[in-house]
């Protein structure tokens, strides 16, 4: 099988006293008595008792082999400086492998080694596999209704044929050792419920639209695909990551250098607008393997044929439903027609309004739909309330907030509709309160929004007030306040708004001022916040809009089932002959 590194002879005091890495080497079946191991042939010495050789933890060597072999890699410990390091997961590496020679941590690596080692790939006849993707041992052992009752109880659906087991830990897939230690560096422990599914989907070359919660580690998801899918060295790019913003793909592709970093022939560039183009024309030219783009730059740098999009291996359309609501959806399509058809996409979103169906039928083939958490529902970590505030008391109430000891823990970042009522609440607020305060707008050149986004991830701003450019995709993971000083226009924007508050699991609180002006929304509220808990305002839940849209979203839901359709068609025809009977 594999030898137990722990049945190592200790080595002379004069190596130990140079600090020299622990010497990797297989344990000959004979040993000699001496402080070192003896390959030749045996000597009359070698019967000899071999002395105790004292662990760490304190255990003799004799003891330490009567161990039963680690099976799993989850079970092993990480390397202490020095020490080996598994070749497949990068735990301690406490065995060798007796046929490959590689230091492994368990049997679950062991069996991994050996796949790679003997050239054996789980290929299927039906669907050629994109990746090399194998499912961990330890995955592959789980029965069926564990993997159900796992999907359960993390809330994941997935739809489509074919679809492969979630992973439990980054390990599971085998990442190259560079890759697991920059994603450890990152502060990516465990994987999240989206990253569990997702990542392996997106490793065995399927098409996704995946749905999840607002900081519930999307980018993540699908950036690993990416990379994966990039580290074979192309004089072309191999990928495309498609943002509906500056900022968003700003921070994607600060999230890809911190993942590629020592990983050989692996460079991005950054193509958006509102910064100068002939820098990043330069940037195209230096052999880069994954792009982070608008879709207008982008379209301007194609149709000036300085880019060649023909070796595009994978597509991520970030942000999916804002794409379509600020009309970028043909800008995508017209990029997309310069990219292979047999691209692997993914579509991405923290909610999937009606329109996504069709985009993905679009752009997506045979697809794997993944949704993880309630539809376009509220992150689950942020605390939502809901004021009832006429239009001329918004700006008292906000000041209120912001000096509630309770409530206010800097930086808050407050959303109105337009852009000069982000100028001038902005300065309302510093004039009022003395707080630093700050307007971020797309009115502000590319150099401004950047040193403001930077200054409120540093928190150089106590309060930052946005229209919609920073409601969408940006881990503001200091944010802990947000107040939606003006309603957003649709429940889509408002989960995204919201979302703001809650990245990557933290908590946090979302306050949220409506009145009459939102009446065509109250019912849609009512639906979102009041299953949370939250206590809604009477004015709210009292008012005759809610009682008529409920009642018109009944008739519609009614006069839909009554159609004729291919699933009840036989239902009617039965029921018909029922009647006809009885008659």
């Amino acid at each position: 099988m594999f030898v137990p590194r722990s049945l190592k002879i200790s080595r002379p005091a004069t190596e130990e006293e140079t600090g020299c890495a622990t010497k990797k080497c297989k344990t000959s079946p004979v040993q000699d008595s001496g402080d070192s191991v003896t390959q030749d042939a045996p000597s009359a010495s070698s019967s000899s008792v071999v002395p105790a050789v004292a662990e760490p933890d304190g255990q003799n060597s004799s003891a330490l082999a009567e161990e039963p072999v680690k099976a799993f890699s989850k079970a092993q410990r990480w390397p202490e400086p020095g020490e080996p390091v598994c070749a497949e997961c990068g735990r301690y590496g406490e065995y060798i492998c007796d046929e490959s020679e590689q230091d492994v941590c368990s049997l679950e690596c062991k069996g991994r080694c050996l796949l790679r080692f003997r050239g054996e790939t789980a290929v299927t006849e039906h669907e050629p596999a994109r990746c090399d993707y194998i499912e961990a041992p330890f995955i592959q052992s789980l029965r069926e209704e564990q993997i159900a009752s796992l999907r359960e109880q993390l809330g994941i659906v997935v739809q489509g044929p074919g679809v492969c087991r979630p992973i439990l830990e980054f390990e599971h897939c085998a990442f190259p050792e560079t890759l697991n230690s920059n994603l450890r560096k990152a502060g990516y422990e465990i994987p999240t419920p989206v990253q569990m599914q997702m990542i392996p989907v997106g490793l065995m070359g399927r098409d996704v639209v995946a749905s999840a919660d607002t900081g519930s580690g999307k980018t993540a998801a699908f950036l690993l695909p990416v990379i994966v899918r990039s580290l074979q060295e192309n004089e072309t790019p191999t990928a495309l990551i498609l943002t509906p913003t500056r900022e968003l793909a700003i921070q994607i592709e600060q999230q890809t250098k911190e993942l590629i970093s020592g990983l050989p022939c692996m460079r991005t560039a950054l193509l958006v607008g509102g910064m100068p183009l002939p820098p990043q024309l330069h940037r195209l030219k230096q052999h880069v393997q994954v792009i982070i783009a608008t879709p207008g730059r982008l379209l301007e740098i194609v149709r000036q044929d300085c880019i060649q999009l023909q070796g595009i291996k994978i597509v991520v359309v970030d942000e999916a439903d804002t794409m379509l609501k600020m009309g970028f959806q043909q800008q995508v399509l017209d990029v997309l027609e310069n990219t292979p058809e047999d691209r692997q996409t993914i579509l991405v979103s923290a909610t999937i309004p009606a329109g996504i169906a069709q985009f993905a039928d679009q752009l997506l083939q045979n697809p794997v739909k993944i949704t993880v958490g309630e539809k376009n529902v509220p992150c689950a970590s942020v605390r939502q309330i809901v004021l009832w505030v006429e239009e001329p008391s918004k700006k008292k109430k906000l000041f209120e907030i912001v000096n509630d000891k309770k409530l206010f823990h800097p930086p808050v970042l407050v959303f109105v509709e337009c852009r000069l009522g982000a100028d001038l609440l902005s300065d309302a607020v510093q004039k009022i309160t003395g707080l630093q305060s700050i307007a971020m707008h797309s009115d502000k050149s590319q150099s401004e929004r950047t040193k403001i986004l930077q200054g409120l991830l540093q928190g150089d701003y106590d309060v930052v007030v946005s229209t919609g450019v920073l409601g969408r995709g940006l881990d503001l993971i200091n944010v802990k306040l947000v107040v939606n000083f003006d309603m957003p226009s649709s429940m889509d924007e408002y989960v995204h708004q919201v979302g703001r508050a809650g990245r990557l699991g933290h908590s946090g609180t979302a306050i949220t001022f409506v009145n009459k002006n939102n009446r065509k929304l109250f019912w849609d509220i009512v639906k979102r916040v009041q299953p949370t808990g939250s206590l809604l305002p009477p004015q709210l839940l009292n008012s005759p809009y809610v009682h008529e849209q409920q009642k018109k979203e009944a008739k519609t839901k009614h006069s839909h089932n009554a159609l004729v359709t291919g699933d009840n068609l036989m239902a009617i025809i039965k029921r018909h002959d029922k009647s006809a009977s009885h008659k």
